[in-house]
């Protein structure tokens, strides 16, 4: 069992002059406390325009000022939301990175995808994509960590060129991998991509030991397939918390917080109206707290176990790790018995005080960490060989990091690549004619993928070729030639034998010739049956290139349009 904190930098109304600021230094001075008594992590979440539930958009700067503030404990972002619209991936990365270097390799990368109303709208990220947004995004960001250079990207989502995207982080590959999770179904999303899931959702006990069996049987099946190049195997759950020696004491420092908290979150991921500006979440709150399910008055000391949720005569109300030292550790051995892997706190939250929080803090370390402490390393090491065969299958089912051939940065093409409008189904004739080429790629793909190279060759003589030139004059987009005119030369081999091609771009339009280019400005040279490899996508050009299997000659900043502008796939 593992032991953290969490910010979300709650701050109800009425704010005063400097409110904002005392809110950060407070939670920076707790950060040391918590570093110094014991806790493994602090998590801090990104979220915008949530005023009162979060003010906390820029977690990598306060998380940043914590490492210098700290010596070991790690670093959670909980998390980054990583659509496209909200953060560019190669931002992410580089901050990410950046954060990894300044605190010594202490940086765990918790990602999301964002749910509120708020945020999505404020950002313009479609409810119905924002999951396909996350996933396009987890497979660029964690290959920026470790392709030299990445090798660039085009989805619906992001259009990125080959960068190096530096810094890298010191961890390797990477940091570890978290989502946010809030039901049943994000935890199984967790398990099939390899990743920690960070559950938001004041889980009982014996609830989150159904989701954690279930969590590793699907870690443990073909269905995972890892998000990043590591698997971080691991299920953490979210409490709100204040601890005390005398239980009515700690009822009266934290509930109103934890409620706060519940009822706050409820208020953005639910359908409550909101005015910018001028909504009182807090006053909200006081009115509405009993009808909500966050009543004050059924909370009582009681000298029982605790309870995530408690109910009493019809009404409900939120409990979580509120009370003295030996009930918070109780609750914690039962998250612990059912495979929960880490406990997070919330104890800044609502009118939480800053010195109430500090004393907590101190508490917990003295009396509840300590009694978790032995032989918890062994533990660990028992269950990472346990699931190493797991992981190492799941790697394997991994694509793996990619190989950039010689590329050089070319700004025109770049932002011509970048700005070419995407493929829509408007124009039906333009879709029903790319419909006939995809199913004609898809028959020569399987034609091709069922013959030999040899064979393939027999077959690719002149006359066939011939055919396929022909093809590629006509699909010739001027749009992406950019002003460009001149001769492009292909030299297809079939065994000693080298047949030459030109094609000429002169005023808009493309000619094929079948001999060798006067005056080429790129030659390209490749086998014959390398050469339908790479027109079906059986073969890519950057392996081809490094295994010597595809030269270029002439203009190489130039080579990477060629493709596009005969109504190929982008060359990144």
């Amino acid at each position: 069992m593992r032991f953290s904190i969490f910010y979300e930098h709650q701050l109800p109304r009425p704010w005063d002059d400097g409110a904002e600021e005392r809110l950060y230094r407070d939670a920076l001075e707790q950060v040391e406390i918590a570093d110094r008594v014991g806790f493994d992590h602090v998590w801090a979440v990104e979220h915008h325009f949530l005023e009162e539930y979060s003010h906390s958009s820029a977690p990598e700067v306060f998380l940043a000022a914590a490492s210098q503030r700290t010596r070991r404990i790690r670093l959670g972002h909980g998390i980054v939301q990583v659509p496209p619209p909200v953060n560019h991936p190669a931002r992410v990365a580089e901050r990410v990175a950046a954060l990894d270097l300044v605190s010594g390799g202490r940086v765990d990368f918790g990602t999301g995808e964002a749910s509120s109303m708020a945020e999505l709208g404020g950002f313009g990220v479609p409810r119905e994509e924002k999951r396909a947004m996350w996933q396009d995004a987890m497979d660029a960001i964690t290959r920026m960590f470790v392709e030299e250079p990445f090798a660039g990207w085009d989805s619906p989502y992001l259009r990125m060129p080959p960068r190096n995207v530096i810094p890298k982080p010191v961890q390797k590959p990477h940091p570890p991998l978290w989502v946010a999770c809030s039901r049943r179904e994000t935890i199984h999303f967790a398990a099939r991509n390899g990743i920690g899931a960070l559950s938001f959702s004041f889980a009982e006990p014996e609830d989150a030991g159904v989701w954690v069996d279930e969590y590793y049987r699907l870690l443990n099946s073909e269905e995972c397939v890892p998000a990043g190049f590591a698997v971080n195997p691991g299920v953490a759950v979210v409490l709100p918390m204040m601890c005390h020696e005398d239980e009515a004491t700690a009822i009266e420092r934290g509930i109103d917080g934890g409620h706060f908290f519940g009822f706050a979150l409820a208020h953005y991921y639910g359908t409550s109206p909101h005015e910018p500006g001028r909504t009182s979440i807090w006053d909200d709150f006081v009115r509405h707290r009993e009808e909500r399910g966050y009543s004050r008055r059924i909370v009582g000391a009681a000298d029982a176990p605790l309870a995530v949720r408690i109910t009493e005569g019809g009404l409900g109300s939120l409990r979580g790790a509120v009370g003295t030292p030996a009930q918070v550790a109780e609750l914690v051995r039962r998250y612990e018995a059912v495979g929960v892997d880490q406990v997070i706190f919330v104890l800044q939250a609502g009118p939480n005080r800053h010195e109430h929080v500090c004393e907590s803090l101190e508490l917990v370390g003295e009396q509840v960490i300590p009694r978790f402490a032995e032989g918890r390393e062994e533990r660990e090491r028992a269950r990472a060989e346990r699931l190493a065969p797991a992981v190492e299958a799941a790697l394997a089912r991994k694509e793996p990091p990619r190989r950039q051939a010689p590329y050089l940065i070319d700004e025109a093409a770049e932002l011509a690549r970048a700005r070419r409008p995407r493929a829509t189904a408007r124009d039906f004739r333009a879709t029903a004619r790319t419909a006939v080429r995809a199913r004609g790629r898809r028959t020569m793909a399987r034609l091709v993928a069922a013959r030999s190279d040899d064979r393939l060759e027999r077959r690719f003589g002149p006359a066939a070729q011939r055919v396929f030139f022909a093809g590629m004059v006509r699909a010739f987009d001027p749009r992406m030639a950019m002003g460009f005119e001149g001769e492009l030369e292909f030299r297809l081999r079939r065994g000693e034998e080298e047949t030459p091609w030109t094609i000429e771009i002169r005023d808009g339009r493309a000619r094929v010739r079948p001999e060798p280019a006067r005056r080429p400005v790129v030659s390209i040279r490749i086998g014959a049956a390398d050469f339908l490899r790479l027109l079906t996508g059986e073969k890519q050009a950057p392996a081809l290139a490094l295994d010597g299997r595809l030269e270029i000659d002439g203009d190489i900043a130039f080579a990477p349009r060629v493709g596009e502008m005969f109504g190929g796939v982008s060359p990144y």
